[in-house]
């Protein structure tokens, strides 16, 4: 039975090989121990296709409305110090005069700084 190592997780190429106790992949150089979790199992794409991270500063680019109250967040807010999350509002951030709240990384673009 032949033992097949998994893809590349940098690049995704097959051509992995084992160096002692960590894989090795000869496109990318990247190198991994087998059987570890991944850092970006989870990762989520601003509206534009940047990949955000914990820490990241993003610029709402949609007016919302906030469930349950008629405040509504306007284009343009800047929201700091975002924290991923799993489920349907990937993103818990706190917003100045509003408060916690979840949203949806589709509705934000990152803000280089």
């Amino acid at each position: 039975m032949i033992d097949l190592l998994p893809p590349c997780p940098e690049c995704g190429s097959a051509y992995t090989y084992q160096a002692d106790a960590l894989l090795t992949c000869p496109e990318c150089g990247f190198e991994w121990l087998p059987g570890a979790a991944s850092d970006d199992a989870q990762e989520v794409r601003d509206s534009i296709g940047n990949v955000l991270r914990d820490g990241d500063t993003v610029t709402v680019v949609k007016d919302l409305k906030v469930k349950g109250s008629s405040s509504v967040v306007k284009v343009g807010t800047r929201v700091r110090n975002i924290r991923l999350v799993d489920g349907d509002h990937d993103i818990d951030c706190k917003i100045a005069g509003i408060g916690q709240m979840g949203l949806k990384s589709e509705f934000v673009k990152k803000v280089a700084e």
